[in-house]
């Protein structure tokens, strides 16, 4: 873990426990080592963690999905100065689901990427906002 921290992967905003477990914090150090280590020395400028690990707690605070992969320390949602130039560089690596996060054509408004050790889909999606519905599409890159 060169760039990021656990601390990092698990600060939130909301008033909740956001401890982690064993199991949790080896996934998180996966999703490091296997993904945000590297995207961060290829992009080659620092990479912020909005959104990391989320107890269930923190989850339902915050709106998410019941079966996040945050919920697992699996996932993370990514900003940079340049998250289009991000999203490509993940989608070139290995991983489990890479979203293109709202947006527009230009931008997207953050990344989120996920990693299951020995079970990446390398799905790639995009998400889209209608009539206050979420709503994901995959996509090819």
């Amino acid at each position: 873990m060169k760039y990021f921290t656990i601390a990092e992967l698990t600060r939130t905003n909301q008033k909740a426990n956001n401890a982690i477990t064993i199991e949790q914090g080896d996934n998180l150090k996966h999703l490091v080592e296997k993904v945000l280590d590297p995207a961060r020395e290829e992009f080659g400028e620092p990479i912020k963690v909005t959104s990391g690990f989320r107890s269930q707690e923190v989850n339902r605070l915050v709106g998410g999905a019941k079966s996040s992969q945050h919920c697992k320390g699996q996932a993370a949602d990514l900003t940079c100065s340049d998250n289009k130039t991000l999203f490509r560089i993940l989608a070139e690596m290995e991983f489990d689901q890479l979203i293109y996060e709202f947006g527009d054509e230009n931008q997207p408004s953050w990344v989120h990427v996920s990693y299951v050790l020995g079970a990446n889909r390398n799905e790639i999606l995009r998400a889209r906002k209608s009539k206050g519905k979420t709503s994901y599409k995959k996509i090819k890159i």
